[in-house]
């Protein structure tokens, strides 16, 4: 949040054209099942509010699409495929927000 307001100031100015040196060669992609540096890893795992506003934003996205799927059910009309279909979906969304929230990944094992 705020990226650039949380570097240094020196770290996004660019120098004129003709005075920059080339720029140095990005090192290979990790492969695809390493795991990220130690210093991004405990970043994400620390970061308590990001948790919960995303997990309440997805919980309140669940909520609201099996409201709407309920609405006519309420009224009496009997639920069709594709009402149920979007109910299940509302959950689905809804306990996307409770994982994120809980984070069981992250207290499986030990980050030291």
């Amino acid at each position: 949040m705020g990226s650039r307001l949380s570097q240094p100031f020196e770290s996004y100015i660019t120098a004129p054209p003709g005075t920059a040196a080339a720029p140095a060669k990005p090192a290979p992609p990790a492969t695809p099942g390493a795991p990220t540096s130690p210093a991004e890893h405990r970043l994400l795992k620390t970061c308590w509010s990001c948790r919960v506003l995303s997990g309440l934003g997805l919980m309140g996205a669940g909520g609201y699409v099996y409201w709407v799927a309920r609405k006519p059910v309420k009224m009496g009309y009997p639920p069709s495929p594709w009402t149920i279909t979007q109910m299940v979906i509302g959950l689905s969304i809804a306990t996307w927000g409770i994982v994120v929230m809980a984070d069981p990944k992250g207290k499986a094992y030990r980050v030291v």
